[in-house]
């Protein structure tokens, strides 16, 4: 083999080796929920408002990379199929975020500690997430049953006139829609404020009802709404 052609071919082979390797992408985001309808569409609420307000200004902060998956899936396997969808991927996220309820998955404890472990942030609730949708409009430190949630969600729809006057799992639009009165930075504060003597490491988030840590998730992409 001649001199070029040796030179060609050592072009190509790093070519390939290149379009092998992940690029690093800054403010990514990778977000997996385990409810296929209220999580996703209401996180996606917040990720088209980054889009709508970032837009061009992309030469100034660089719009993140915001994937949500659906996924319907039990706390533990969805940690799986969280650790694939990365391995898939072709980007290397910043940011990779497990959101689940706790329901009545007995792996809850277990899923949360196996995601912190592989690098993976949480965004917990228990019992559900409509526990921290009620944060936007009132705080509360009762232990209640995920239905329980759900008829004090139909009430406040009701009161507030939003969508049809009751809570339903599929509005589109239901971050606008909690998000009334400043519904949004009032769940964060009503979420610190319970989460205050939660000790990381030493209770266990399936006893500590109610509980959610959905406010760390927000409040990170809510960073690119309110620079």
């Amino acid at each position: 083999m001649g001199s070029d052609d040796l030179f060609k071919k050592r072009r190509e082979d790093r070519k390939q080796r290149r379009h092998e390797y992940k690029t690093p992408r800054a403010n990514s985001f990778l977000i997996v929920t385990e409810g296929e309808r209220t999580e996703p569409l209401y996180l996606k609420g917040i990720q088209k408002l980054i889009i709508d307000k970032i837009g061009g200004m992309v030469e100034v902060v660089e719009a993140p990379v915001i994937d949500i998956h659906g996924k319907g899936s039990s706390t533990e396997k969805l940690v799986e199929l969280t650790e694939q969808i990365v391995k898939e991927a072709k980007i290397i996220y910043q940011n990779v975020w497990v959101v689940f309820d706790k329901d009545d998955f007995e792996d809850f404890d277990q899923a949360i500690n196996d995601g912190i472990s592989r690098g993976y942030k949480i965004a917990w609730s228990n019992q559900s997430f409509e526990y921290w949708l009620y944060l936007h409009f009132y705080y509360s430190d009762a232990a209640l049953h995920r239905d329980d949630w759900n008829e004090k969600l139909d009430h406040i729809f009701e009161e507030y006139h939003l969508g049809d006057g009751s809570y339903q799992k599929n509005y589109e639009d239901i971050y606008n829609m909690v998000n009334v009165n400043d519904g949004v930075n009032t769940a964060i504060k009503n979420a610190k404020r319970r989460m205050a003597s939660f000790k990381n490491g030493i209770d266990k988030p399936s006893e500590y009802d109610p509980g959610t840590t959905v406010y760390e998730l927000v409040q990170e992409l809510k960073t690119y709404l309110d620079e």
